[in-house]
């Protein structure tokens, strides 16, 4: 799927410069090559999974995390055994320390003002800072760094339509039960939209939760600003997977017995443009976090929720050392386990992938979506104009509506761009009423669709783009046949006078069943761990919406994504934790992974372990920790990889465990285990050691498999590996400098500009290759080191600037004289930094 252009405000200065910007993504490589098929099939998805993404700037805020412990860090050196007393005294003292840091720059003359403080999950606090603060803040003692706040964004019928056989073929049917178990005594912490809290399909398992975007005070859905027709959906939607009930023909979540704890941690918020879109910044989703290891704020996380749920992303940020990954750490040691998506952005490039954040912190359970649908519906279509047959063809049809009966429409089209419902009409009458609604696709297919049945349309031809086959699902307000048409064709229905469109009775094909959904995304994480961890129902479940019907019932809807796969491996995680109650969050992690359902076809970086399959978790007598190994990358030819697997028996008889190496995807690294056989007792632990054997760089990007553990009489558990085959080159373009030689001056510095990172294009996608820290130090001209001047963790790929003063480290003035600007810039997943240097006079 092609990358998106972003632009974002990125805060960092030497000695107290000018802020650096991150002007847009780059094409990088050798240049494009031609679009696979499955990159073709991710772009039909394109605006059905998430939408579009509206730039949304978040000025000079960032997150600064410190060395002091956090609860969850106390927690751990304890060795997971604390009372409710420990617990909040341990929170007060981590509030204490940062309180006591925030007051001792203060005395120094750098003034913070915490917008968002974190004590649970991590410590450290988010802010608005100016560069000279950036600058003092990463060489302060007790900073463990500063790094940039991201975006992160979310990835109805009526009830004679959910009771239509053919509709219900077509549904995927998130199909993951467990024989008298429903989650009961499980809560779920809902980290998304605000939720329809009146919702019957919720039945009251929705508690009134926490606003924190609004600080309003419930976690309830709230409505556009400019459009209070408008309510946030996402949020109901993921309550609905998890836990609805009484639905229409039997329609249910996968847990309706559990409880959802709704954390408003997304919402309408400004974006660049001056609109709104529905957006969550990090330190809005690190409050959540906060807040669901801890809902009554006492300092104490032995209320924290089982399972935390992430549907959002924040697109291509899969790192792991990030704040966000630190807290979804924190969050498993406090014994919540993290639940989120893998993205919507497709297949990648062959190393580093599209998956975004959370879902790369190594601790947390990232899930792509697989199609479960049994069926899809296809239309004839005919378009003639005069005695020309312009179009003859079987088309699948891309909403859930099909017509009763052959369709014969003059076509009609919308103003412009179709970017809004008043485009449909003209002085208060309708353009498309009982037409043929010609209409361009756009950023957003169902809107476009919804709009044109909305003004009357009889059937609704999209173009422009190609729409996935059942993409727009079911949608009470489309309630027409909807189709998408080639270009061509469209444009010569609205340009022939005599020009008709039949649509004929559907008939019904099958699907193959599940199968990976395009749109997913895939690959490694930054550091060279694979993800997702498995997969999971994500395209066409049947969910509530919110609002009501005419009839006051409930109404319901489809979401695709891989934030609908996420949701029902979180109500999968429920239903795992009442049927184990021994089971922490890690080892609910562990036994959901290692018992994935390897679907064939579909290659372990695409898949993890597998398809979710709950049967066979339940019944795993071993889990591994960790449950996937990432070897990170090879330094050079000859470099051998080298991890420990801790085996633990989780079952209530002794098990001979053996142990079985998988190759790469075409057998260029081959994998070691010793021992292949290990006798554990109940409880007890059993080390592996993994090796590879020594690489060859040369040989290829990154390579994958799998190592099964099979105890003797039980389920086969497998934890998939990864190893990544290249150098990493080119993390760094020409130094360039506005003017070589320059007085000191605050007013008008010398420009810096630099390219960090970079995006391969590959057959399969585009590879985004991140910086993991980009140093800026200085040098005098006969090589002494002067010091630190700025630092960045986390680039991703993009041009920066910064502003040269002419003052050192230490903000002391320079002398005159010759010095060299040195910038290092470290890999993600290992490896020695790339340097590149330049000289300047300070006259």
């Amino acid at each position: 799927m092609h990358m998106r252009s972003r632009s974002a405000a990125v805060v960092c200065a030497l000695a107290g410069a000018a802020a650096a910007a991150l002007l847009t993504l780059p094409s990088g490589g050798s240049g494009a090559s031609p679009a696979s098929t499955s990159r073709l099939a991710a772009a039909a998805w394109s605006g059905l999974v998430g939408g579009s993404r509206a730039p949304v700037a978040t000025g000079q805020r960032v997150l600064v995390v410190l060395s002091a412990f956090s609860l969850a860090d106390r927690v751990a050196r304890a060795g997971g055994r604390a009372t409710d007393l420990d617990e909040r005294r341990w929170t007060a003292t981590a509030l204490a320390a940062q309180q006591q840091f925030v007051a001792t720059l203060g005395r120094e003359g750098v003034q913070i003002k915490p917008e968002f403080r974190f004590t649970r999950t991590l410590n450290g606090f988010s802010a608005l800072l100016d560069p000279r603060a950036i600058a003092l803040l990463e060489r302060t003692s007790g900073v463990k760094g500063v790094y940039p706040v991201r975006i992160a964004f979310p990835a109805s019928v009526s009830s004679d339509a959910l009771r239509s056989e053919d509709v219900a073929a077509g549904l995927g049917r998130a199909a993951v039960r467990l024989a008298g178990i429903a989650g009961r005594g499980v809560t779920v912490a809902l980290l998304d939209t605000g939720v329809d809290l009146r919702s019957a399909y919720l039945h009251g398992h929705v508690l009134d939760g926490f606003d924190i975007v609004g600080g309003t005070a419930d976690a309830r859905a709230q409505a556009k600003p400019t459009d209070p027709a408008q309510l946030e959906r996402h949020g109901t939607e993921m309550a609905g997977l998890l836990v609805g009930s009484g639905g229409v023909a039997g329609l249910a979540g996968v847990a309706p017995a559990a409880t959802v704890l709704p954390i408003r941690v997304a919402g309408w918020q400004t974006d660049e443009h001056g609109g709104y879109t529905i957006s969550a910044r990090t330190d809005q989703l690190l409050a959540g976090l906060e807040r669901a290891v801890d809902p009554n704020a006492d300092g104490d996380a032995h209320d924290a929720a089982r399972i935390a749920l992430i549907p959002l992303v924040e697109p291509f940020a899969a790192f792991s050392d990030d704040p966000l990954a630190r807290a979804v750490e924190g969050a498993s040691r406090l014994d919540t386990l993290v639940v989120a998506a893998a993205g919507n952005d497709g297949p990648a490039g062959p190393a580093f992938g599209s998956v975004g954040g959370p879902a790369g912190a190594p601790a947390a359970l990232a899930v792509g979506a697989t199609d479960m649908r049994r069926a899809r519906t296809e239309v004839r279509v005919v378009v003639r104009a005069g005695l020309s047959v312009l179009l003859d063809r079987v088309l699948p049809l891309a909403g859930a509506v099909a017509p009763e009966r052959t369709l014969v429409l003059r076509p009609a089209a919308p103003r412009g761009a179709a970017t809004s419902q008043d485009d449909f009409f003209s002085d208060g009458t309708s353009l498309v009423a009982g037409r043929a609604a010609v209409v361009p696709a756009g950023d957003d297919p169902a809107a476009a669709a919804r709009w044109a049945a909305q003004a009357g349309a009889a059937a609704v031809l999209l173009h422009g783009r190609t729409v996935a086959a059942g993409g727009l699902g079911l949608d009470e307000q489309t309630g027409v046949p909807v189709l998408s048409l080639p270009d061509q064709t469209a444009g010569e229905l609205l340009r022939r006078d005599d020009a008709i469109v039949a649509v004929a009775a559907p008939r019904s094909v099958a699907a193959p069943v599940r199968t990976l959904a395009p749109f997913s995304s895939w690959g490694l994480a930054f550091d060279g761990g694979l993800k997702p961890d498995l997969v999971a129902p994500g395209v066409a479940l049947a969910t509530s919406e919110p609002g009501r019907a005419v009839d006051g019932s409930s109404v319901f809807g489809t979401v695709n994504g891989s934030s609908a796969a996420a949701a029902v491996a979180a109500g999968a995680a429920a239903l795992l934790a009442e049927a184990r109650p021994d089971a922490d969050g890690r080892t609910l992690r562990a036994l959901l992974i290692g018992a994935g359902n390897r679907i064939r076809g579909a290659s372990t970086a695409a898949q993890g372990t597998g398809a979710l399959d709950l049967g066979r978790s339940a019944a795993a007598e071993v889990v591994a920790d960790p449950p996937a190994v990432a070897f990170g990358r090879g330094t050079g030819d000859g470099w051998r990889g080298r991890e420990i697997v801790r085996v633990r028996n989780v079952s209530t008889r002794r098990l001979t465990v053996f142990a079985a190496t998988g190759q790469g995807g075409n057998a260029r690294v081959r994998l070691l285990v010793t021992p292949r056989r290990i006798e554990i007792e109940p409880g007890d632990v059993a080390d592996l050691t993994v090796r590879t054997q020594p690489i060859t760089i040369a040989k290829g990007d990154v390579a994958v498999g799998a190592l099964t553990l099979t105890p003797v009489g039980g389920v086969p558990i497998r934890i998939p590996w990864a190893v990544v085959l290249r150098e990493p080159r080119g993390l760094l373009g020409p130094l360039s400098l506005s003017r070589k030689t320059s007085a000191p001056s605050e007013a008008k510095p010398t420009v810096v500009a630099l390219r960090a990172g970079r995006v391969l294009r590959s057959p399969h996608g585009n590879e985004v290759v991140p910086v993991l820290r980009l140093d800026v130090v200085l040098w005098t001209a006969g090589g002494k080191r002067l010091g630190l001047l700025a630092r960045l963790r986390d680039l991703l790929p993009g041009r920066y600037a910064f502003g040269l003063t002419g003052r050192g480290p230490g903000g002391a003035i320079l002398r005159r004289g010759r010095y060299r600007l040195r910038v290092y810039a470290w890999p993600t997943g290992g490896g020695p930094p790339e340097v590149r240097s330049i000289p300047f006079s300070i006259r």
